[in-house]
């Protein structure tokens, strides 16, 4: 009972100074980054396809920020979009560089259509999307960043013979962050 009191009380003044009001002389940065990125994603339904990605993020502090991913597929037979909440902590090295690696939960839904006639492929499945992963960034300014960043993605989708199951996919996205 004394370690649940004593944890409910530690909690509480971390709560309050997370929540305590910023007195005049501090300044508030913005705490809002957005990034977007270009690439290719690997081990899909349909091998290896274009992608674009994009992100919201709000810095809880400058290392640690969460906010929500999206992946998409935009041309070819496949079309596939990945939505997730994401937390990222961002490691800030003294060259200019930043480590940052990132975990999610989220959805994924993929739908193929390949072909015509008697063999044409026409399916589309949903399922968890758990995007794992570590950007590399490069400070080409105080706010702004370029980026690499490699992904491998944890999902379940079934579209039903002659298509495979696919389990996992690897996506090399290349980018600008923007961000305090």
């Amino acid at each position: 009972m004394r370690r649940i009191r004593a944890l409910l009380i530690g909690l509480t003044f971390l709560g309050i100074h997370w929540v305590a009001p910023t007195t005049a002389a501090e300044v508030q940065e913005p705490r809002w980054g957005f990034s977007t990125d270009l690439g290719l994603w690997s081990g899909t339904t349909n091998d290896t396809t274009f992608a674009l990605g994009f992100g919201l993020d709000y810095y809880m502090d400058q290392n640690f920020s969460f906010g929500g991913m999206a992946l998409f597929t935009p041309v070819g037979d496949l079309t596939q979009i990945g939505i997730a909440g994401v937390a990222k902590y961002h490691l800030r090295l003294n060259s200019g560089f930043n480590l940052v690696p990132f975990a999610g939960l989220g959805i994924l839904h993929a739908d193929l259509n390949r072909g015509n006639g008697p063999t044409k492929v026409d399916r589309n499945d949903t399922s968890h999307f758990i995007p794992l992963g570590m950007s590399l960034e490069y400070q080409v300014g105080p706010k702004i960043a370029f980026s690499t960043t490699l992904m491998v993605n944890l999902h379940h989708i079934t579209l039903s013979a002659p298509v495979p199951d696919d389990n996992t996919s690897v996506a090399l996205l290349f980018g600008i962050r923007w961000g305090p």
